[in-house]
């Protein structure tokens, strides 16, 4: 699980492919769920809670460069 505090220290960029690569995974484990094939169900969870994540942080960012 991505911590918040290792999140806010990467770029725009590093957290944009972060974000797609996540996004591919949650794909793929849909997937893997819906044919019962999913080893860690949990893994779900954290991967949904980290693209909210990453997701808040950018939101985060472009408020802070919109009013500067």
């Amino acid at each position: 699980m991505a911590k918040k505090e290792n999140l806010t220290v990467k770029t725009d960029d590093q957290l944009t492919t972060e974000l797609a690569d996540l996004k591919r995974e949650a794909f793929n484990l849909r997937f893997q769920s819906a044919t019962n094939q999913l080893e860690k169900p949990s893994r779900v969870k954290e991967v949904r809670r980290t693209i909210a994540r990453i997701k808040t942080i950018q939101t985060q960012r472009a408020r802070a460069s919109a009013e500067a």
